[in-house]
């Protein structure tokens, strides 16, 4: 069997199931395990999987993990901040909540106030907050992300700009000393300006992690913010920022918050 056939038949396999192991596909087709790893490698080059330790999972298979794992880094440290960001938040208001992990942990920490209308472009933050005490949730409209249950695009920019909530709440990828506010993906960033634009308060929950990370899209700058919310202090060229502009930052910690000294 030549390497275009080899490769066909792992593609088909991983049709059928959540993971192809080197050494099995070694023996399936006779060949070396460096072989297979050589086919493994093209294939990923290609888009058509992604490579973990000792063989291949489904792309789709691989960004829903990655996004599980995301839920679980720094866990603690999410909820200091979606606690601190629910204190901010009355009874009796409309509310924006973005895709994310953080914005998750905030959909938590909102479970006991009452006669919230609740938008998202988050399957998951409406899920979570289905059954409670919450007056109406709604989902915008639009193609559905099926790694993280995110709705992006032109539809749901269109389906925000109907809407002027009390608060925007939303996540980003990245932060810059200099106070820009960053994200990866510009059909999810085009959602995220949307939110912030048909908002009245406009607040950011990320933690101290995204500074030591890089993404090429801006989202906003920090005039364009009310409040930002993290998790421990943040550098001194974006505390000195955020006065200039009036920002206030939030540091939240386990069973308390306080703002940036």
């Amino acid at each position: 069997m030549d390497a275009q056939s080899r490769q066909h038949e792992i593609l088909s396999l991983l049709n059928q199931q959540d993971r192809v192991e080197v050494e099995t596909l070694s023996a399936l087709f006779s060949v070396s395990s460096q072989t297979i790893r050589t086919d493994l490698r093209e294939l990923s080059d290609r888009g058509l999987l992604s490579r973990v330790h000792g063989g291949a999972v489904r792309v789709g298979n691989a960004e829903t993990r990655a996004y599980a794992d995301r839920r679980k880094h720094n866990a603690e440290g999410k909820s200091a901040m979606a606690q601190a960001a629910a204190d901010l938040i009355p009874d009796n208001c409309s509310i924006t909540l973005n895709i994310g992990t953080s914005t998750e942990h905030v959909a938590r920490a909102l479970s006991a106030h009452r006669d919230l209308t609740v938008i998202s472009n988050n399957i998951n933050i409406i899920n979570i907050m289905m059954g409670g005490r919450s007056k109406d949730l709604i989902l915008m409209g639009g193609a559905v992300r099926q790694s993280d249950g995110a709705i992006v695009g032109e539809e749901a920019v269109d389906f925000i700009s109907r809407y002027k909530t009390d608060f925007a709440i939303i996540g980003a990828s990245a932060l810059d000393p200099d106070g820009a506010i960053m994200d990866h993906d510009l059909r999810e960033v085009s959602v995220a300006r949307a939110i912030l634009r048909n908002a009245r308060t406009r607040i950011l929950v990320a933690d101290g992690s995204k500074f030591l990370r890089s993404a090429p899209v801006r989202i906003c700058a920090l005039d364009d913010l009310d409040i930002v919310i993290t998790d421990r202090p943040v550098p001194e060229e974006f505390a000195e920022a955020a006065q200039r502009c009036g920002t206030r930052v939030l540091i939240a910690q386990q069973n308390e918050s306080h703002e940036n000294d």
